[in-house]
């Protein structure tokens, strides 16, 4: 059954981040349930009419890099040296994976996130993100050097799969896809036109800053979290704008927290760890350029730091130097030398509002473990209301759909109609999905919400068609786990003027999602030779 996503609210990402800290509205319930660690009971009806009241645990996933006092990388430790605690409490380790345990084939060669969840599902990858929308211009031009600097110093073929991603006020683009070419990153590098951010350098836009931050961490956690492994992200930036919540209303830090802790669990759900590095390098005096509360000893600014948010997804932030090349390589170079661990929660409190501190020490005491500080047991994902979308699903859609990142939460296949060149197939593997359980009248169903668009060679949209779609699983058993496919037909209105098409599926129960583009109105290869 197809129902129109009507009206789909046009929330961008600021406004979806400032009105959840403005003192007249509420925060945005959590959407999404936390794939690596919770607790919680589920009545599960059976044929008979009778409840069972199941609980469940899910695996806590730790990516830990240890360091000893000179900061060393510290490899080659047995699953015996690691001791965990939550909430105080000892914890069993059920799996333990040493570091760089699943690089990259040497025989393979990745250039793109298709290549990569399909020949290297597992290893590692570095994201280097270049925040523009919150530091000044002669430390964008520094922060380019530094960071090409590091890449001429890497050998052709990287180890690591890298992504290239450069973040504006009004822009958020991918400038290259992960790939192991170190020429194919230097030369995006190169060629990308840097604004001139004149929102920073008037000390203004405050509030759009703050946003652009939060939406920027949310966009890039659930555009990767598809692919399982773990992700190393060097965000090259300020990251939070200088700002006396003092001087706001009451309840603006609270609400900056409530976005800074829903932020850490997007990130911990797909396994991002986070390394800022202030391209800033020694300032002459305490204000550096970035407001009067920004102290060298706190470059981020605010009460929150960006720093602290690094330290909550187990990162560190490198400031206050001039060798920016060096600390972005330590970030690098930290992507590649975590032990993964796993343990499944003693603790059976679910309370949401709970911190679950995490601790890991080590049997040598100059050897440090830096891993994430804990996690917050989370809700699942809201009911989607066609009618009336909330804010937080509206975002979520629109910047899958105008983003150039692919997204592989739920595992689809884009195939055209060969009779209607403006249809197209579209496949759903059923690991992505979720199935109700049946009832006394209705069978199983799997809830997706499908958005596509079209956009002419400009990259301006044309169009956008959004449906909330529902199947049903026939000849399946009526509770309990299964893996059943969904198969979707779907045509766009003909426009002469579009030459691409994006289809953004949104799975309802999870909250994950899954991008697909497809070419339009190209010339077939009679029409090619006529033209010639």
């Amino acid at each position: 059954m197809k129902r129109s996503l009507a009206p789909m609210v046009a929330a961008s990402v600021l406004m979806l981040f400032f009105t959840a800290m403005a003192p007249s509205q509420t925060a945005p319930p959590t959407q999404k349930q936390a794939p690596s660690a919770s607790t919680g009971t589920e009545p599960q009806r059976s044929a008979d009419g009778s409840y069972t009241l199941r609980r469940s645990a899910r695996l806590v996933v730790l990516d830990v890099v240890v360091t000893d006092r000179n900061d060393k990388i510290i490899t080659g430790l047995p699953r015996s040296a690691f001791h965990v605690t939550e909430l105080d409490q000892p914890q069993t380790l059920l799996n333990f994976e040493e570091a760089g345990a699943h690089s990259v084939p040497t025989t393979a060669s990745i250039h793109s996130t298709a290549e990569l969840d399909r020949v290297a599902p597992q290893a590692p990858v570095n994201i280097l993100l270049l925040d523009e929308f919150n530091t000044r211009f002669e430390d964008m031009a520094f922060a380019r050097y530094s960071l090409k600097k590091i890449l001429q110093k890497q050998p052709d073929k990287l180890t690591t799969p890298t992504m290239l991603i450069a973040v504006s006020l009004n822009n958020f683009t991918v400038l290259q896809d992960y790939t192991q070419d170190k020429q194919a990153l230097i030369a995006a590098l190169d060629h990308h036109f840097v604004a001139f951010p004149w929102q920073v350098h008037n000390g203004g836009w405050v509030a759009e800053r703050f946003a652009t931050a939060f939406g920027t961490l949310t966009r890039v956690a659930e555009a990767v979290i598809g692919h399982p492994g773990h992700k190393n992200m060097v965000w090259i930036g300020r990251g939070f704008p200088a700002y006396n919540f003092i001087n706001g209303p009451v309840d603006t830090e609270n609400r900056v927290n409530n976005a800074v802790q829903q932020c850490v669990n997007e990130l911990r759900d797909a396994r991002i760890t986070l390394y800022p590095v202030a391209p800033a390098g020694l300032t002459v005096s305490p204000g550096g350029g970035y407001g009067p509360d920004a102290a060298f000893n706190d470059p981020f600014g605010g009460n929150y730091q960006f720093t602290k948010l690094a330290v909550a997804t187990g990162g560190r932030s490198f400031y206050g130097r001039n060798d920016v090349d060096t600390v972005i390589g330590d970030g690098i170079r930290d992507g590649g030398s975590f032990y993964s661990l796993a343990y499944r929660p003693t603790t059976t409190s679910a309370d949401p509002k709970k911190f679950r501190r995490i601790k890991v020490t080590l049997d040598d005491p100059n050897m440090k473990a830096i891993t994430r500080e804990g996690y917050y047991v989370e809700l699942p994902p809201a009911r989607v209301n066609p009618v009336n979308p909330s804010r937080r699903l509206a975002f979520e859609v629109l910047s899958a759909d105008s983003s150039n990142m692919v997204y592989d939460g739920v595992p689809i296949t884009l195939t055209p109609d060969a009779q209607n060149p403006d249809a197209f197939n579209i496949f759903i593997d059923g690991n992505g999905l979720i199935w109700s359980n049946a009832t006394d009248t209705d069978p199983r169903r799997a809830e997706v919400v499908v958005v596509a668009s079209t956009f002419d060679k400009k990259n301006k949209e044309l169009k956008r068609i959004s449906r909330i779609v529902r199947v049903a699983a026939q000849d399946v058993p009526p509770v309990g786990q299964i893996h059943h496919n969904m198969d979707l037909h779907f045509i766009l209105d003909h426009d002469p003027k579009a030459v691409r098409a994006r289809f953004v599926i949104r799975v309802s129960a999870t909250g994950r999602i899954g991008t697909a583009d497809a070419k339009l109105n190209q010339p077939t290869q009679a029409q090619t030779k006529t033209a010639n």
